[in-house]
């Protein structure tokens, strides 16, 4: 699997890693205990089953204070590991190796463990049209990374900001004056910006379609009504997808309606952290 890592964020993301965790004085365990010319090995080593995500993220970590640390990947993002599986090993300064641990592994941890979640969901969906999505409810300052860590669950991206596509929800339709005048001042965006509509009741979908839209969200619309909004929109190029009280025991379900996405927060706010470690090995 070949993913796009958001490399460009990383210095950032580890100027604030870093800062919160080295403070001004850096850290003193490891200063204080270990000579700066000792040098080790070290194994990240998966602690329980689960995909990978945010190797490059990590590399970074252990490089941002030393550059000469050697860091071979053993495991690539969008694999999969079984407990005890190593993942990637590290080769430098022992003081450099302990210092960038917790960064690394923080990182590592969570992205993984959104992955795991994403291919927990992509695979209860196998043998339908449908493909998961993840959503806007993400960890401030990491929506790149975890929404990376999506694709590399076998999950789908919805939009990544207010900035990139227009999404007309519920609250916007009440301040506006209704779903066609929200619609008619959207397209004031020009033809390259996607416009999708929220809707909750089938009536609602019948009012949207006098429109030209993109896609409309279904929202916490049941199984029969799923059902009927695809029924509504088979002849039209729309993209439908439904959200709201997606699990991993309704997703299926959902997704035998027809629905082309299913969206769901869980993928990246509720996701358990994947439990890696870092051994010494000599």
């Amino acid at each position: 699997m070949t993913l796009a890592f958001p490399i460009h964020l990383v210095p950032a993301a580890l100027d604030t890693a870093f800062a919160e965790d080295l403070g001004l004085a850096g850290d003193i365990t490891s200063n204080l205990t270990i000579p700066d010319d000792a040098r080790a090995r070290a194994a990240i080593v998966a602690r329980k089953p689960g995909r990978i995500a945010g190797l490059p993220l990590a590399e970074a970590a252990f490089r941002r204070l030393d550059p000469d640390v050697s860091f071979e990947t053993v495991i690539a993002d969008g694999g999969d590991v079984e407990a005890g599986s190593e993942i990637a090993r590290v080769k430098g300064k022992a003081r450099t190796i302990l210092s960038a641990e917790r960064v690394a592994l923080n990182y590592l941890g969570h992205l993984s463990g959104i992955a795991t979640a994403t291919r927990a969901y992509a695979q209860a969906i196998e043998g339908t049209s449908a493909k998961i999505c993840c959503t806007r409810k993400t960890t401030p300052g990491l929506r790149a990374f975890e929404k990376y860590a999506v694709l590399a669950g076998g999950g789908m991206n919805h939009r990544f900001g207010l900035f990139d596509a227009v999404l007309i929800k519920d609250n916007h339709i009440a301040a506006s004056g209704g779903i066609g005048a929200a619609i008619k001042r959207a397209r004031l965006a020009g033809h390259l910006v996607k416009i999708e509509v929220e809707v909750d009741r089938l009536e609602q979908l019948e009012e949207a379609l006098h429109y030209p839209v993109d896609a409309v969200l279904l929202d916490n619309m049941s199984l029969e009504d799923l059902r009927k909004a695809v029924k509504m929109c088979r002849e039209r190029n729309i993209i439908l997808e439904a959200s709201g009280s997606v699990t991993l025991d309704t997703v299926h379900a959902i997704a035998e309606t027809g629905v082309n996405v299913i969206s769901s927060g869980a993928l990246t706010h509720s996701a358990s952290v994947l439990d890696i470690g870092l051994d010494f090995t000599g």
